[in-house]
């Protein structure tokens, strides 16, 4: 997918039990056991997803891009995960979030093989299906699905609403909104994410709780939050700043406390 170092272990298993519900209609209640399995028999090669649930191992790759020997390789996986969970039922999807048509092949049958998988491609995937949930996991796949005849503009402002509304907390809304940001390229919507943002941030602004709790005129989250797109994600100072509105000397100063705090 790239840049999936942001996606926490956490974070993983909810896209995973989120593209269960909303796309294979498998409801995962209980706590996902996620299997963490390195296949090194023919290449040193890690599954994108891979999980118990119940009678089942389900395997699911996401792929950005076509590969002309996808279903070679889903193939290899197969029969990797069979020869340790042979007593499981086996079901393979590729969910499909790149950019251009998908023409990956989904079976082989030749010789004594009859062997396929399912491909999803998100971009056919009615966005209202993942943007009705609650999870911040799901409302952020959805920018890679089928507004249909929804305006641009107003899916994504929807989902950076109810991004903010369902995390629980400014580090969980920020690793998801990033997330956003990146998958958008994929739909080109990243113009639309960057208007989303800003009228995100006017619409907090307006909040009678923001004017609760402020030291010096500056609400101590989003210092923390300006700290976290610093030191997190690696964003330059005087960007966060113009991004959020504040004053680079009261964040030095914030920053400065902070680090003052953690070596007492």
């Amino acid at each position: 997918m790239g840049d999936k170092d942001i996606i926490t272990k956490e974070i993983l298993k909810n896209i995973a039990r989120e593209l269960s519900r909303h796309l294979l209609n498998i409801v995962i209640e209980e706590d996902i056991e996620m299997i963490d399995k390195e296949f090194t028999r023919v290449e040193k090669r890690e599954a994108d997803l891979l999980f118990r649930h119940k009678e089942q191992i389900i395997h699911i790759e996401i792929q950005n891009n076509n590969h002309k020997s996808m279903h070679k390789r889903m193939l290899r996986y197969y029969s990797d995960i069979y020869f340790d969970f042979d007593k499981y039922e086996i079901l393979q999807y590729l969910i499909y979030i790149g950019k251009n048509n998908c023409n990956m092949i989904s079976t082989i049958k030749r010789d004594r093989i009859d062997y396929g998988y399912d491909i999803i491609d998100m971009k056919k995937i009615p966005c209202e299906r993942f943007l009705k949930s609650q999870d911040p996991s799901a409302i952020a796949l959805s920018i890679l699905c089928d507004f249909e005849d929804k305006e641009k503009q107003e899916v994504v402002n929807t989902i950076l609403r109810r991004l903010k509304e369902f995390s629980q907390d400014d580090l969980e809304f920020r690793n998801h909104l990033k997330m956003v940001e990146i998958l958008s390229t994929n739909r080109n919507l990243e113009d639309y994410v960057d208007k989303g943002e800003e009228m995100l941030t006017v619409d907090i602004e307006r909040m009678p709780s923001f004017n609760k709790g402020l030291q010096r005129g500056i609400e101590e989250a989003t210092l923390k939050n300006a700290m976290i797109m610093i030191h997190d994600f690696k964003i330059a100072i005087d960007d966060v700043v113009r991004k959020l509105n504040i004053k680079k000397e009261e964040l030095l100063e914030y920053m400065k406390k902070v680090e003052s705090e953690k070596k007492s």
